[in-house]
């Protein structure tokens, strides 16, 4: 199985691995099942329950099965790029760069299912047999994939303009290097130049890192302390290179 190496805004590289199609077809095979136990047991109720007037009969329908019809966009959207057989597989829809997919991604990727399997008799599987990232049409047009979630791993790489990290430079923080990558990105995004209310943020931040690795900062100056954690959290991923 090929694997996709990619470098993120935090300077990551990550090595992820695509789902094989087999995994693919086991996750929507069980979402299938899901739907139509769904489907069935909905329509026991109905026959059992006292029939309503044809109005209420026809917008009681729609709410219980339109999120039927946006199951694997609902799915996907709400939590975090896996449907329940997703979840079971272990994979997990990804954008190609390692981030996460946003609304329009899943919605494109929804969209474009009928064409990659009901309507052409399954051309999405040729495309995932044939593209390096067994990707379907799909996945090409909203630039995602699907990964295998225990194989996405993070590596470190030392860059030039990190020059910081040496094998002179001397960790503040060594707490640091517990924290997650998850964690790190909400750092790095909560340092950014141009959010709002940047400072009070940056603030709240700290305070919640300090308490999480039971830190006492070297002076009162937040951004100085989350900063300061990202070079030692980048220094401990070199080390272990």
């Amino acid at each position: 199985m090929s694997e996709s190496t990619i470098i993120t805004g935090q300077f990551v590289r990550i090595r992820q691995t695509p789902a094989s199609i087999g995994e693919r077809f086991l996750a929507l095979l069980i979402d299938y099942i899901l739907i139509i136990a769904y489907v069935l047991s909905t329509a026991f109720l109905f026959h059992i329950l006292p029939t309503p007037s044809d109005i209420t009969l026809i917008l009681f329908m729609a709410i219980v099965y339109l999120p039927i019809i946006f199951y694997a966009f609902l799915c996907e959207t709400l939590n975090n790029g896996q449907s329940p057989g997703k979840r079971l597989l272990n994979i997990r829809v990804v954008k190609a760069d390692g981030s996460t997919p946003g609304i329009s991604a899943y919605l494109l990727r929804w969209l474009l299912f009928p064409i990659d399997l009901p309507l052409t008799g399954g051309l999405g599987v040729l495309f995932i047999l044939l593209t390096r990232n067994s990707q379907r049409l799909g996945d090409l047009a909203a630039g995602t994939m699907v990964i295998k979630e225990k194989n996405y791993r993070k590596i470190h790489v030392s860059l030039d303009e990190f020059d910081y990290l040496t094998k002179d430079y001397h960790p503040v923080y060594p707490q640091a290097a517990d924290l997650s990558m998850e964690q790190i990105n909400v750092i790095t995004r909560t340092l950014e130049p141009g959010q709002k209310e940047r400072a009070r943020h940056i603030a709240l931040l700290a305070q919640k890192v300090q308490s999480l690795l039971s830190i006492t900062p070297k002076d009162n100056n937040p951004e100085k302390f989350l900063t300061t954690v990202l070079r030692d959290y980048q220094y401990y991923a070199l080390e272990e290179i």
